[in-house]
Order: structure tokens, then C-alpha cells, then sequence
């Protein structure tokens, strides 16, 4: 999908040619599940797979909406008409982005929009984050606005959680803004502070592959929301701010402490040693032992599923039939309750592991996952 395909495209539906042509990708979180929305720390890296937007800006006060994998006519949106909760369907995410510009004082005028994507949705690689995030950009350069990546990323999540409705937190949008080629990015989601932490697995000999269980998921969805609720609510038992506050050496106290609120204790377990394990993995990548973090992905994926109770019968499937096949470490990642898991493998393992993944489903009666290899990308940029 080119950039030039995108914007003849955008000539068709609206008789002229684009203003410009922007790019943002979707994400997979290495480490450091659900700790966004509890000022921990994560570790995502962007993906080859993007959102492709060519945009032009408009005078009148309008906003025209078109998606080349939605097909259908093109939607048409008046500024002054945009609210949270008024959008039901995939406009709501670029007409929030919109929404939380003007919100903050930014002078939009109107857009038209034709947008393309090759990001899986509904596979937990941040499809919806990737599409703010190119939005975003594509009115940041058109409208001179001077916003930094991660000023981009708050407003993206502003439009997710108050105009979708969705509860995320900051990862996602901070990913598809800010995200290197050939890194992955160690941030610390209550400050904003960012480090690009090497991750050059093929020279290691190494790949980590995406597994896509083609089972559907939506951070929109109650359980989300209830697993964020509970995580606040242990903050509040404990008189913290935030998870984020409670030390990894400090956990037996802090659970001791907690009594018998079991769903809560599980939450929380899970948050606090969620953050270790991405420091583990910063510490080890750093040291030059990929290989290492293996073992670590494994235990996240545990605490996922024991604690935090978001995988799901597919996830635990991946990552138990490649363990078995002599993965080296393997998790779900992404919000849960469907979605994708990783693997990390020796690059000579890679064929035979996929087929005894696919064959596991295929046995199962499950239908055929998707398997692709996730290579570091760039993140948000001006492609014309």
C-alpha cells in the first residue's frame, strides 16, 4: 500500500489531490501489560503495518471521513456538531481527534480524509491508537501547530477515552508517535520520559513472532474497564496515587494489607510485578542477552492469565503449544480477551513452530491464526 495508491485515491473521491500523505503504525507491547493506566512502565515497538492518511484541510467548518477497508460512501461531519458519544462507528476515532484539537484550543477548520490500513483490527496491535495517531500528525503539519509526539499522544488518548469512550491509557498513541526503527521503546508512562532501548533480533539470530488468534477485541468492552476500575481501586486502599507507587520489595506488605478483597490482590500482584519484569527486560537487552527476556515474557503471560484474568482460551493455546515446540519465551500482549500473542524464537525454530501453532488450531476446530513476523518500524511520519 504507497502512499502515491492513497493519494490517487483521495483525487478520486474528492476531485483534487492531497495537501499531503502521512503514515502512522500499529504496535506490539514487548513487556509492561496494563501498567499504562497505573503510571507504570511499558515497553511496545511499532510495527511495518500502518495507517496511511492523505488529508487537506477545509475552511467551512467540515469534516469528510473516508476509509478504503470500510468502503461505503464518504461520511460528513460538521465541526461544531462533534461530541463524545455521538460517533458509534469508525469515524468516532478520527472525528475525536478533531474534537480534542479544538478542545484544546487548536483552530481546526475542517479536513477531508482518505484513510487506508493495513493493521490488523480488533488484534490487539493498536489499530484505533494508529489511526488517532496519523490524524493527528497529518493536522499538526497542515495546521502548523508545532505539537511534540507525545503532546500528539495525550490527545489522542484524550479522544479515545472521553469521545469513544474507551479507558486506555497512554501506551498505544506514545508508540505510534514516538517509536523508532530497530528500538524498542522503555517509557515511563507517569512522566512521559522516553529511552529507545536497542532491539535488533535478527542479528542475534533471534525473531519474535505475532500470532493473531483472529479473535476479536474491544477496549470499549466492560472488562476492561472493570480490570482499570479494580487496579484504582487498590490504589486507594493502599492511599497511593497509583499502582505505579507500591515497590516490587514492598508487594507481601502492601497485599498483606489488602485483606480479603482476593480480586483486588490479584490486580494489584499483577501491576507491581508487571513493572519489574519490564525493568528485567530494559536490563537485559541492554547486557546483550536477548535471549534472556524469553523466561520473563513467559511470566508475564501467566500473570495475565492468573491474576489479571484477561487471556483467553486461543492465547493460552499459542503459548502453550510453543513453549512446548521449544520457544523461547512466549505471551499474550495487548488489552486481552482475544487479540494476538508473541513468541519469541530461535530464527532456525520459526517454520516449525508456526505449523504446530497452526496445526494445534487446525485440531482444536479453531480458525487458522495469523502468523507474521514483527520487525521494529518507525513511527509516525510525513510520507509526501
Amino acid at each position: 500500500m504507497g502512499a502515491q495508491q492513497v493519494a490517487d485515491r483521495f483525487a478520486e473521491l474528492y476531485g483534487a489531490g492531497p495537501e499531503g500523505v502521512w503514515a502512522a503504525p500499529g504496535r506490539v507491547n514487548l513487556i509492561g501489560e496494563h501498567t499504562d493506566y497505573n503510571d507504570g512502565f511499558v515497553m511496545p515497538f511499532a510495527l511495518p503495518h500502518q495507517v496511511v492518511a492523505a488529508v487537506s484541510r477545509r475552511t467551512d467548518g467540515v469534516l469528510r471521513l473516508h476509509s478504503a477497508d470500510i468502503g461505503g460512501d464518504i461520511t460528513e461531519l460538521r465541526l461544531d456538531d462533534l461530541a463524545p458519544g455521538g460517533d458509534h462507528d469508525w469515524t468516532a476515532y478520527p472525528a475525536g481527534v478533531v474534537w480534542a484539537l479544538r478542545e484544546a484550543g487548536h483552530e481546526i477548520t475542517g479536513a477531508d480524509v482518505h484513510l487506508a490500513s493495513t493493521v490488523p483490527t480488533g488484534a490487539g496491535l493498536s489499530s484505533s491508537a494508529a489511526l488517532e495517531v496519523v490524524i493527528a500528525l497529518a493536522l499538526n503539519d497542515l495546521y502548523d501547530l508545532g505539537l511534540k509526539g507525545w503532546r500528539l499522544a495525550r490527545l489522542c488518548q484524550r479522544a479515545e477515552n472521553v469521545y469513544v469512550g474507551a479507558p486506555t491509557g497512554i501506551m498505544d498513541q506514545t508508540a505510534s508517535a514516538c517509536c523508532e526503527a530497530g528500538h524498542a521503546l522503555f517509557l515511563d508512562t507517569r512522566d512521559l520520559s522516553q529511552q529507545q532501548i536497542p532491539f535488533d533480533l535478527a542479528a542475534q539470530g533471534l525473531r519474535l513472532l505475532v500470532v493473531d488468534t483472529q479473535v476479536k477485541h474491544a477496549h470499549s468492552g466492560g472488562e476492561y474497564g472493570k480490570r482499570r476500575a479494580g487496579c484504582e481501586k487498590g490504589a486507594a486502599l493502599l492511599g497511593v496515587d497509583a499502582l505505579r507507587d507500591i515497590p516490587y520489595d514492598g508487594l507481601d506488605a502492601a497485599l498483606a494489607r489488602l485483606g480479603d478483597e482476593e480480586e483486588v490482590v490479584r490486580l494489584v500482584r499483577h501491576v507491581v510485578t508487571e513493572n519489574e519484569r519490564v525493568e528485567r527486560t530494559v536490563a537485559l537487552l541492554r547486557s546483550g542477552d536477548p535471549r534472556a527476556i524469553g523466561p520473563v515474557l513467559t511470566e508475564g503471560h501467566a500473570s495475565l492469565r492468573d491474576d489479571f484474568r484477561i487471556s483467553c482460551p486461543e492465547l493460552d493455546l499459542v503459548v502453550d503449544t510453543a513453549l512446548a515446540g521449544g520457544a523461547l519465551g512466549a505471551r499474550m500482549t495487548g488489552g486481552g480477551f482475544g487479540g494476538s500473542a508473541i513468541v519469541l524464537a530461535e530464527a532456525a525454530d520459526v517454520e516449525t513452530l508456526t505449523k504446530s501453532v497452526e496445526e494445534a488450531f487446525a485440531a482444536a476446530g479453531l480458525t487458522a491464526p495469523r502468523v507474521f513476523e514483527a520487525v521494529p518500524s518507525a513511527g509516525a511520519r510525513r510520507l509526501v
